[in-house]
């Protein structure tokens, strides 16, 4: 069941969507419950929690909590298994640990291992499906830098498939941006595969996970086949947040140690523990870390502390910031003058982006005007443009003068001024042909 686990939460949505409007309307759980949730717990603690002596503290401390009390007061289920999750968070400080109410869920598994049907994993998968099995957004950007946003690492053949088109679309780009910073984890055989589209050789070992319950170790190795066009040399750019979690540190965990990625934005979530969901009873199941990643490199992992970026930005901003390194890595190995001014012209406007600069509104309102068939327009303190029978668009200022557009990249507009006052504008084209308008009198 480990690959349920990443779907809970919206299951959960989908579960108590109607539910959850008031207090009053939440299913209650009486004391005999309580004590068959508490007592099942404690128990599945002790066996499978990935360090023993932390397990047997935490089923201590909810077996005294019960005896002294501490959850009569606790009505509905959800208070209940809140501070279930609470108390057992407070001795092993693991955030993959969680008890939840998911009646619904618990009959769809038994019903699927009753009837041998796979009836629940084709429920899995067709949610998987519906999300395109986390790849979100597959572009190229200006300057042949790639850009993946992937939020969640699933796994099924189907997933796999999904992976290998997105990076043999991407096989071609001369940098790549990983965008990881809403990617809460999921599977170590998808890291493996996306991982292996980064590495020439299949002799690199990611990562290794000891499991308790087995104790055994598995270790996972870059694959020796992968369908299409590897890309083991190009720059590597991994995006993360404090919302990046799980698989999704140790994707950036691996490539970090292994000096195969740049990553960039903020400090990691901090979950390094392998899970399984297991029943408490039929309304109760509990997310348990059976075990731990064992990095071949650094002998640890990153449980407790998160991942800290190579360069610290605020998450708005990493996309932007991881961009215009890309394009500089770009530029580095660009050898034809005409492709480096195209390359050039782009890293300008990533530049302003990531930098913003703002323009005085005295400045803009001396803008405003009409300068042949262009027209400047001051409205709501920022500065548009439109040429004669055209849509207006928003001026981005890349310094004093001189404007970019989010949506015409090919084009930039410069206010040539004489002392103080505006009296023309230039159109700049990423070509490098320029035209004037003088300003109407």
């Amino acid at each position: 069941m480990k690959n349920l686990a990443k779907l809970f939460t919206l299951l959960l949505a989908v579960t108590f969507s109607g539910i959850l409007s008031g207090q009053d309307d939440l299913p209650k759980i009486d004391q005999v419950e309580k004590k068959q949730v508490v007592d099942s717990l404690a128990l599945k603690m002790k066996i499978l929690y990935v360090f023993p002596d932390v397990g047997e503290e935490m089923a201590d401390f909810v077996l005294q909590q019960w005896k002294s009390g501490a959850y009569d007061d606790f009505e509905n289920v959800f208070d209940f298994s809140g501070k279930l999750t609470e108390d057992l968070v407070s001795i092993s400080h693991d955030k993959h640990i969680g008890v939840r109410y998911y009646p619904e869920t618990i009959a769809m598994i038994k019903l699927q291992r009753e009837n041998d049907d796979g009836s629940y994993n084709a429920f899995i998968e067709e949610t998987n499906r519906m999300r395109n099995y986390g790849f979100e957004e597959i572009k190229i950007l200006a300057g042949n830098v790639g850009y993946l946003k992937l939020n969640m690492f699933a796994e099924s053949e189907n997933a796999f498939r999904t992976a290998s088109a997105a990076m043999n679309f991407l096989s071609n780009t001369d940098a790549l941006l990983i965008d990881l910073r809403e990617n809460g984890g999921g599977s170590p055989l998808m890291i493996q595969m996306i991982s292996s589209y980064l590495f020439e050789s299949y002799e690199e070992h990611l990562n290794s996970f000891f499991y308790r319950p087995a104790d055994e170790t598995r270790q996972f190795w870059t694959l020796p086949y992968v369908p299409g066009k590897k890309i083991p040399d190009i720059p590597v750019f991994v995006l993360t947040s404090n919302r990046t979690f799980s698989a999704a540190e140790e994707f950036t965990y691996n490539l970090k140690n292994m000096e195969r990625a740049t990553i960039v934005g903020d400090t990691t979530g901090g979950g390094a523990h392998p899970i399984d969901r297991i029943e408490l009873n039929n309304n109760f199941g509990v997310s348990i870390p059976i075990g731990r990643a064992v990095n071949p490199i650094t002998n640890t992992n990153w449980e407790g502390t998160g991942i800290e970026p190579h360069v610290v930005c605020d998450i708005a901003k990493a996309k932007d910031v991881a961009y215009a390194m890309a394009l500089d890595s770009v530029l580095l190995n660009m050898e034809d003058p005409r492709l480096k001014e195209q390359i050039t012209w782009v890293k300008s406007s990533v530049d302003a982006k990531a930098n913003p600069f703002v323009l005085d509104e005295k400045i803009m309102k001396a803008y405003a005007g009409k300068y042949g068939p262009r027209n400047i327009i001051f409205r709501n303190n920022e500065l548009y443009y439109q040429r004669e029978g055209r849509p207006e668009f928003k001026m981005i200022p890349m310094n004093e003068n001189t404007f970019m557009f989010e949506d015409i990249e090919y084009f930039r507009l410069k206010v040539i001024k004489e002392g103080k006052k505006a009296v023309a504008v230039e159109g700049q084209y990423d070509n490098g042909r320029t035209d004037r308008n003088e300003r109407d009198k």
